[in-house]
């Protein structure tokens, strides 16, 4: 009798178990959340500065350079970048005539994103009051419209630490993020672009971006042209990893497996040109960790996918963070001293002459 009646108990502990172990796994695998609140695009970029400062890679970072707009940021807001950004997120939005690009009639691509860090949210709002010449009210939140050269930036803070803005001509775009981060964080959420290909970042990635690839318009448009790669358009998923070495991968989903066979002969091509080039020079004076990080280039195909992969060392990364380019030394000039007068010369007595 005792074990009828614990066994209802007992199954309703496994059930509840079961789903908290589904839910975390989902969540493990789910984009991050300030992704999944992005609007629709045909690009997302994402990265934690958390988790790169976590290994101290940001202390090597030569001082920032702050320009006057800038610099007049930081001083009303507290809020620095490079110290206080812990996330953030685009959406990379293509003009409509990209072939049907999310962007509206825009001639550039538009981006919107999402910000996580540490934020003063009442001295912002106090910097982006003046510097708006509008406020929207949206269920609650105030959108502000600061205007910038030909467009208009629409800014909301969705939270003590979450800010989102948008270059996008269409405001239901940043209303759409405000009404995301009202509901409850789902792992199911997201733009869908995101969702379907963010599977194939590896975990515990610091950066990733995934990018749909038009060669034709963005070679038009003069953006991209690494889109010479590409004979089709594809979608490419770039992510970087830190494991005792910065790990970077690269794939091309295309639709067919002639297309990935394309772009691996060219990637293979222009590698093969690198090496060569490398070569010629020689090696002497040729640093270890470069030659270790271009030697570590690889690419293959997948079926319909090409795959680049490549590890930069440690001491790569320090000597890039680090060694700034030197700013030219220009020699200051001599001290000029005034020219003495040219003395008379004392002419010589002539013979004859007394």
């Amino acid at each position: 009798m005792r074990i009828r009646r614990s066994l209802p108990l007992v199954v309703a502990i496994l059930v509840i178990a079961a789903a908290v172990a589904l839910i975390v796994t989902l969540r493990k695998h789910a984009p991050p959340e300030a992704a999944r609140l992005l609007p629709g695009a045909d690009g997302f970029l994402y990265v934690n500065l958390k988790w790169i400062r976590t290994f101290n890679a940001t202390g090597q970072l030569p001082p920032v350079s702050r320009e006057a707009d800038y610099q007049k940021f930081v001083e009303e807001t507290g809020f620095q970048f490079e110290r206080d950004l812990d996330e953030a997120a685009f959406a990379v939005h293509y003009p409509q005539s990209w072939g049907n690009g999310t962007g509206g009639s825009t001639r550039e691509p538009r981006l919107s994103a999402v910000f996580v860090g540490r934020i003063d949210s009442g001295k912002l709002t106090g910097y982006l009051k003046r510097i708006s010449n509008s406020v929207d009210n949206y269920r609650g939140f105030d959108i502000y419209n600061v205007p910038q050269e030909s467009s208009t930036v629409r800014v909301a803070v969705l939270s003590y630490n979450t800010v989102a803005l948008s270059y996008h001509p269409d405001s239901n775009v940043i209303r759409g993020v405000i009404d995301r981060s009202r509901k409850l964080a789902s792992p199911f959420g997201g733009p869908s672009l995101l969702r379907h290909y963010y599977k194939h970042v590896p975990l515990a990635s610091l950066a990733f971006a995934i990018l749909r690839v038009k060669p034709t318009e963005m070679l038009s448009s003069g953006v991209g042209a690494w889109t010479l790669l590409f004979p089709k358009p594809a979608v490419a998923v770039i992510s970087a990893r830190y494991l005792r070495a910065l790990h970077l991968r690269a794939e091309a989903f295309t639709d067919s497996d002639s297309d990935a066979q394309a772009i691996t002969e060219k990637v293979s091509a222009f590698l093969s040109v690198f090496h060569a080039a490398e070569g010629s020079v020689g090696t002497q004076g040729t640093d270890a960790d470069v030659r270790a990080f271009f030697d570590s280039f690889k690419v293959e195909r997948a079926g319909d996918r090409a795959v680049l992969t490549a590890t930069v060392p440690p001491g790569f990364v320090k000597k890039v963070l680090s060694e700034a380019p030197p700013e030219p030394v220009v020699p200051n000039p001599p001290p000029t001293s005034p020219v003495p007068p040219k003395q008379p010369t004392a002419r010589k007595p002539q013979r004859g002459t007394p």
